[in-house]
């Protein structure tokens, strides 16, 4: 591991919020609204909504799925279906959004028992931590390689 490099926790760089304030009050959704609800597993946007109160403004975040530990990163405002997920807020001073949502993706977790995860196991997992400017520099890799990869697929 490079010198200038360190390990740390996920729960040490990410701050954990409970979405009940951006939970939506109607599931009367329409293509033509404005304002996407927000699930962490496969189908994430799962419909619009016209409400205009509880939105999730303060980005960028991850949204992780409490349950299966699937995450999203998010950098648009938004409302949540239900309370299953947290939403997570990077320390900009230490670890880039973008970048803790890539490391995410490298965890492996055993999540076979219906519980929450966030809390229990998934916070605790180390992550290696760069400095703030190699993580852009990673970040900038993986978006490339992923750009490349979906013109080669078209």
């Amino acid at each position: 591991m490079p010198r200038n490099w360190s390990f740390i926790r996920l729960k040490d760089v990410l701050e954990y919020e409970q979405p009940t304030p951006y939970i939506v009050e109607s599931t009367d959704y329409k293509n033509d609204y404005s304002i996407p609800v927000l699930t962490a597993g496969k189908s994430f946007i799962i419909g619009y909504t016209n409400e205009t109160s509880g939105i999730k403004t303060d980005l960028p975040v991850i949204i992780f799925d409490d349950f299966t530990t699937d995450s999203k990163y998010v950098d648009f405002p938004f409302k949540v279906k239900s309370s299953a997920m947290k939403i997570l807020t990077a320390n900009e001073k230490l670890i880039n959004t973008k970048y803790a949502f890539y490391a995410m993706q490298c965890i492996e977790c055993d999540c076979y028992n219906h519980k929450r995860y966030w809390i229990s196991d998934f916070s605790n997992k180390l992550i290696p931590l760069p400095p703030l400017e190699e993580q852009l520099n990673i970040v900038h890799t993986i978006e490339k390689l992923y750009n490349y990869i979906e013109k080669s697929l078209n």
